[in-house]
């Protein structure tokens, strides 16, 4: 099978190369420098050079905050590309399978959020996401996997921001009230990579990568991590803070915990465990800074 996988350069987008490559698959990455998805004519042709049989869309405009003074680059980005692909995934009559967030629902819920729950985003990202999800619908063969709170050792992510602070800071203020799912970006490459290899019927779904916490929670756990793993890992103290003494330009929903069970009734693919992956992602963060620092 030929996978063309856009965003390549990010985390999702690398541990997608991994996940397909140690598979067997053809991999083609793109990233920003190979390929303009916002482009129309670009995706045109790049896709009918290379006729993959899927296109795994990992690309997306993700700086939440920044969202909110930048709407029409979001919108671009993570919609009239979205657009563009599906276009050309009909022309050759491949699979799309396009990545899409948490942030389409308003975390008002007090249970997870299943497929066929209302959505309704609060900032410009989550409604950039959400206009990406409706253009993603107009392939004629297509899946949307909504994840949410993803890290890995590649990227920049919450993860390797706490270890890096870890080692500038004596102490550190976590949001305590904001409950989500993180998601090792390993765990649902290996999911999207199942959906390529058998592709469900058209549709919208979760995927959870384990149980649920809050971010000074994952906090936590990322330092006990790197505590069992470095005997010289210096802890910062870590004090837990409500949302309203972190003010940011855009609101993060305060519950974004997915329920991942329809993915396994249809396709057999079960929930991630990111306790399971937090200690290898850890040792290999830990260990490249190590080697940077030398």
């Amino acid at each position: 099978m030929r996978v063309l996988i856009t965003g390549a350069g990010g985390q999702l987008g690398k541990c997608l190369q991994d996940s397909f490559k140690e598979s067997g698959h053809e991999v083609i990455a793109a990233g920003r420098s190979e390929l303009d998805i916002t482009n129309s004519r670009s995706v045109e042709g790049f896709v009918l050079a290379h006729e993959p049989d899927v296109i795994v869309n990992a690309a997306a405009y993700t700086a939440v905050d920044k969202a909110e003074a930048e709407p029409d680059l979001a919108f671009k980005v993570n919609a009239e590309a979205v657009a563009n692909l599906a276009a050309a995934v009909n022309k050759i009559g491949a699979f799309l399978i396009h990545v899409s967030t948490d942030y389409v629902f308003d975390g008002s819920s007090t249970r997870p959020y299943r497929e066929i729950d209302s959505v309704n985003p609060m900032g410009v990202y989550g409604k950039s996401k959400l206009a990406g999800e409706r253009e993603a619908e107009k392939a004629n063969r297509y899946v949307i996997v909504r994840a949410a709170w993803i890290f890995s050792e590649y990227g920049s992510n919450f993860l390797k921001t706490m270890v890096r602070l870890a080692g500038e800071r004596d102490s550190l203020a976590i949001v305590n009230d904001q409950i989500g799912t993180p998601t090792y970006a390993g765990d649902l490459a290996s999911a999207l990579r199942v959906l390529a290899e058998k592709p469900p019927v058209n549709g919208t779904y979760h995927f959870s990568g384990g149980h649920h916490c809050s971010w000074y929670g994952f906090a936590q756990e990322i330092f006990q991590a790197c505590g069992d793993l470095k005997a010289d890992f210096q802890f910062p103290v870590v004090n837990p803070i409500p949302t309203s003494e972190f003010p940011t330009p855009a609101k993060r929903p305060a519950f974004s915990v997915l329920d991942g069970s329809l993915l396994e009734a249809r396709v057999g693919i079960r929930e991630g465990s990111w306790a399971d992956s937090l200690r290898d992602v850890c040792s290999k963060v830990l260990e490249a800074d190590d080697s940077a620092q030398k």
